[in-house]
C-alpha cells in the first residue's frame, strides 16, 4: 500500500501504447537463461514493452546489485523498502556466462542503487565488464548508472567521492555512459526520491570532463505532469553539460502503488520533441511512446 494506491487511472491506455510483446521464442530463451543464472534484467523487472525486439537484435540490459534498491523512486518497478541483498561475488561471472550463452553483441549494464556500499556500486559495473570481456573483448558495453551520491555530509567531500566512483566506471571504457535525468526539474522531488536534478546534471558534466571520448546519454519520461516547455528546458540543461544522446518515452504506471500517469503524450508530440532535441544539438535521439533508455542502444540514430 502506498499513498498512490487509491488514485485511479485518469484514462484508458491509448491504442498507440498497446503493442505485441514480440517473438515468444526469443523471450522464453532469454528468460530461461536469466533464470538459470539467477540474474535480473531491467527488461523483465521493469516489464519493458520492447524486450522481445531487443532480445531478437542481440541486446539486453542486466540489473546488477540484486533486486532490491536502496532508493524509493515513485515510478520504478524494482523492489524497494527492504534491506538490500548481500553483494554476490559471482554475479559478474554469471552475467558474462549469460551474455555468452545468448550470443549478445551489445550489453547494457545497470544497477539498483547501493547506497549501503562504500563505492555505491561502482565496482559492480567494472567487475561485470571485465568478466564479459574476458570471454569476448568485442562485445560493446554501455553503462546506465545511478548517481553515485552519498556517504558524506560535507558537499565538497561528497562531490569528490562521486567523481572517484564515476572515474572507476569510466576507466573501464564503456562505449556509452548513461545516467537518466528521468523528469523535469519541478517534479524531481516527487518522482526521484534520493536524487536531485543538479546532482544528475553534475554527474553527466563530470563524465564529459573525465572521459571526453565516451559519449554521454540521458533519458526523460513523459506523462508525470510536466509541460512541453519544461521538457524543452530539461533538454537545454542536458545540452549545457554536453550530453549527446537522448531518449524520451512515455511513463507507464507499473501498478496502483506507483505514481499515476497524468496524461499520455501522442506519437506526434514525441516526434515534435525529438526534432527539437535534434535542433538543440543532440547527436542521437530516440523519442516515442515506447522508447526506453536502452531502446536501439546498439544502433544510434
Amino acid at each position: 500500500m502506498s499513498r498512490y494506491s487509491q488514485v485511479p487511472p485518469k484514462e484508458r491506455l491509448p491504442e498507440w501504447i498497446r503493442t505485441p510483446i514480440g517473438n515468444a521464442t526469443e523471450l522464453e530463451s532469454v528468460q530461461a537463461v536469466v533464470k538459470q543464472q539467477r540474474l535480473h534484467t531491467i527488461c523483465e523487472e521493469g516489464r519493458c514493452p520492447n524486450r522481445g525486439e531487443c532480445y531478437a537484435s542481440g541486446t539486453a540490459t542486466f540489473l546488477l546489485g540484486g533486486s532490491i534498491c536502496t532508493r524509493s523512486c515513485a515510478f520504478c518497478q524494482v523492489d524497494k523498502g527492504l534491506a538490500p541483498e548481500p553483494i554476490d561475488d559471482q554475479e559478474a561471472e554469471r552475467v558474462a556466462e549469460a551474455v555468452s550463452t545468448l550470443g549478445l553483441r551489445y550489453v547494457v549494464l545497470t544497477s539498483v542503487a547501493r547506497d549501503d556500499q562504500s563505492d555505491h556500486g561502482a565496482s559492480l559495473f567494472t567487475r561485470a565488464m571485465a568478466a564479459i570481456r574476458a570471454r569476448n573483448p568485442l562485445i560493446a558495453i554501455e553503462v546506465l548508472t545511478p548517481d553515485f551520491w552519498g556517504g558524506y555530509r560535507d558537499e565538497a567531500e561528497a562531490i569528490a567521492a562521486q567523481r572517484q566512483r564515476l572515474q572507476t566506471v569510466l576507466a573501464a571504457q564503456p562505449v556509452c555512459f548513461n545516467h537518466n535525468l528521468e523528469t523535469v526539474e519541478r517534479l524531481q522531488g516527487e518522482v526521484r526520491r534520493g536524487a536531485t536534478y543538479s546532482r544528475s546534471l553534475g554527474l553527466l558534466a563530470a563524465a564529459r570532463e573525465l572521459a571526453p571520448g565516451i559519449p554521454t546519454k540521458s533519458g526523460l519520461m513523459l506523462g508525470l505532469g510536466e509541460t512541453a516547455d519544461e521538457v524543452v528546458a530539461a533538454m537545454r540543461d542536458l545540452r549545457a553539460v554536453d550530453c549527446q544522446r537522448l531518449t524520451i518515452g512515455q511513463y507507464l504506471r507499473p501498478s496502483l502503488a506507483h505514481i499515476p500517469v497524468d496524461r499520455y503524450w501522442t506519437p506526434e508530440e514525441f516526434d515534435e520533441l525529438g526534432q527539437i532535441a535534434r535542433d538543440l544539438g543532440f547527436r542521437d535521439v530516440r523519442s516515442g511512446p515506447l522508447v526506453r533508455s536502452s531502446y536501439h542502444a546498439a544502433d544510434p540514430s
